[in-house]
Formats: C-alpha cells, structure tokens, sequence
C-alpha cells in the first residue's frame, strides 16, 4: 500500500503553488487553492474555500513569520486588519451555508476579475511607502528660483 496517491501529489503541488505566489504576491489560497481544488481534486466549492482557509493557516503562519524577521510587516496596520477580517469572517461563514456552489463560484470569479483588473490598470493607488513623501521630495530636488512676473501688457 502505497501512501503516495495522485491526490497528495496533487496537494503538494497546489501547495508549492500557492505558497511561492503568497510568497510574492501576498495571495495564493483563495485564488490558487479554491479553483485547483475544485478541477484537480475535484471537491465542491464550499468544502474548496473552507479547505483553502484551513490550509492557509500554516502559509500565512509561515510567511508572516518570516516577512516580519525581514522587516516588512507594518503590525500597526496587520493587527487591526487581522482582528476585522477574523471577526467579520467568523458570522461570513455562516453565509457559506446559505449560498450555492454556483452562486459562490460566480462571487469569487468576479472579486478575482474586479481586483485583478483594478490593478493592472492602475485604479488602486500605489502604497504610501512607493511614493516619496513631501520631504523626500524637496530635499532631492533643486529649489527652482521664481520668475519675476511681468504685467500683461494687454488692456
């Protein structure tokens, strides 16, 4: 008896998947666990975003520890998201009970479509550590001298 199944290996690759696109891109269950579940494994799409959430738990874990031993969690900013999103989470999931597959594999195509394409066109702003601030700007720039104004000669 084997314990390597198609089915694990098709895990550790959904798993390797998401795990270099969380790493890089900061996503990776919902979007790449959700949809390989459904048409690798072949689970519906309640028990796919509920399996994605619990396996997100070690990504996040994992990654969450190690950006911030790189400095790049901002824990003013995570910790009050975190604490929203889990609450709001907690009553959401009841919805998952309510709502069909269909319904849940529409919502989550058109969250994935309306994000993805906010941001390859630029409507989301880019993040205030991207954008020099007032005072990185002037002292990088010259001090333009002013021009002295002429009166409009014009009536």
């Amino acid at each position: 008896m084997s314990f390597i199944t198609p089915d694990l290996l098709y895990c550790l690759l959904i798993g390797a998947v998401s795990g270099v696109v969380a790493a890089l891109c900061g996503v990776g269950g919902g979007i790449i666990m959700v949809p390989a579940f459904v048409l690798l494994l072949g689970l519906n799409q309640k028990t796919a975003l509920a399996t994605s959430l619990a396996a997100i738990i070690l990504t996040s874990v994992a990654a969450s520890v190690r950006n911030s031993t790189n400095n790049f969690v901002d824990w003013r900013v995570a910790i009050p998201t975190g604490i929203a999103a889990a609450c709001v989470a907690w009553f959401a999931s009841d919805l998952l009970k309510q709502l069909s597959s269909i319904t849940l594999t529409r919502l989550f195509a058109v969250v994935v479509i309306v994000i993805g394409f906010g941001m390859l066109y630029g409507s989301f702003q880019p993040s205030k550590q991207a954008t020099p601030t007032q005072e990185q700007t002037a002292s990088t720039t010259k001090p333009q001298t002013e021009q002295p104004q002429t009166p409009d000669p014009r009536p």
